[in-house]
């Protein structure tokens, strides 16, 4: 299967995997022919990438890092909890949140022992739901992207369950946020700017009164917009003062955002993102986490049509786990020519390197 922008999708192609709605139920099934309404409406939508069939692509798939059963189980949880808190006074947010820690314990508890057992690099690209708020939807990913560079760094057991629930937890804020202003399609006012970062003290305060969950998971909502010169907020604070936890989630927070399709602004691909968190190193993100996370992640993913120095043009066909940079590519062009395609594996090519990438049909 190949992944395709829904900009360039053309009419007559076929989903090669299922749309779901955060229910889990089927919006649209794979085998379904694309017509233009269809297209319009999945861009209308915000569905950023497809998976469509390809004959020259049939045995190439994507690999998801925890099962939709747990996708949506965890959107459920977020969603329960989250949506209970909007209008809620602050003694009730905290009760509300003392009541749902157990639920949160046990699903990261779930996320941890399916990410262990996950071989592949990570992705989640392979998966299109379609949810209703993008808060819910981000702090799952959050949470996801958190605990693979937490992996990564090697961090014990104990450590990766306070992570990822300062991960999952860290928007929680936001709730009390006009939707009007979250959700605006251009560019906030200073006003609406200034409202939009209450959310970091507002999350705190509430975590902080929280008697079943660790301190820090209230410092990971108060800490995932500073930045290592300064820059960020509510405090300003910099370097060590701002936690490891902070620092993770203010990476895999950045890079899920700019990842995911807004009404304001086309998704970009993994590649691209980690180049925007690279320009950022040493003034906005720690060097070694922005590394790490280069490591956890896949930066090519299975499907994505690439470029090479070669002159060779080919599709993503499977990851090579220590070598992300370096996948295997079904090559289908050489020098504008459509050729009998092959698999060259770029970890024993090493003159060969990719030279752009994009997700078109």
């Amino acid at each position: 299967m190949r992944l395709v922008s829904t900009k360039y999708l053309s009419e007559g192609a076929i989903l090669a995997k299922p749309i779901h709605n955060e229910q889990g139920n089927i919006l649209v099934n794979n085998g379904v022919r694309l017509d233009k309404q269809l297209i319009e409406r999945l861009v209308q939508l915000g569905v950023a990438y497809l998976y469509i069939d390809d004959k020259l692509t049939d045995d190439i798939y994507p690999v998801a890092p925890i099962s939709d059963r747990l996708k949506r189980e965890a959107m459920q949880t977020i969603e329960t909890s989250f949506k209970e808190l909007k209008g809620s006074s602050s003694k009730e947010k905290s009760f509300i949140m003392e009541k749902s820690a157990p639920a949160f314990k046990q699903l990261i508890d779930k996320v941890l022992e399916e990410l262990k057992g996950h071989q592949e690099l990570f992705s989640i690209m392979s998966d299109v739901f379609l949810y209703d708020n993008y808060i819910f939807s981000h702090s799952l990913n959050v949470t996801l992207y958190s605990l693979a560079l937490g992996m990564e760094l090697k961090l014990p057991r104990k450590q990766l369950e306070t992570l990822g629930l300062g991960a999952i937890l860290h928007d929680v804020g936001k709730m009390d946020i006009p939707l009007e202003i979250l959700l605006k399609p251009g560019k906030l006012t200073l006003d609406e700017f200034t409202e939009i970062k209450k959310h970091a003290n507002a999350g705190f305060d509430m975590l902080r009164k929280v008697h079943n969950m660790p301190l820090i998971v209230a410092h990971c909502a108060y800490q995932h917009h500073e930045r290592l010169n300064g820059s960020g907020y509510p405090r300003g604070i910099t370097g060590e003062e701002i936690h490891l936890f902070g620092k993770v989630i203010a990476v895999a927070d950045v890079f899920d955002a700019i990842t995911s399709n807004r009404v304001y602004r086309q998704a970009m691909l993994p590649h691209e993102a980690l180049e925007v968190l690279y320009t950022g190193i040493d003034t906005l993100f720690d060097a070694k986490i922005v590394e790490a996370f280069r490591n956890a992640i896949i930066l090519y993913p299975n499907g994505v049509s690439v470029m090479l120095s070669s002159g060779e043009k080919g599709i993503v066909s499977r990851q090579n786990k220590g070598f992300n940079e370096r996948p295997v590519i079904r090559v289908i062009e050489k020098n504008g020519t459509a050729i009998q395609p092959y698999d060259l594996d770029l970890k024993e090519n090493l003159a060969i390197t990719i030279i752009d990438c994009e997700a078109l049909g």
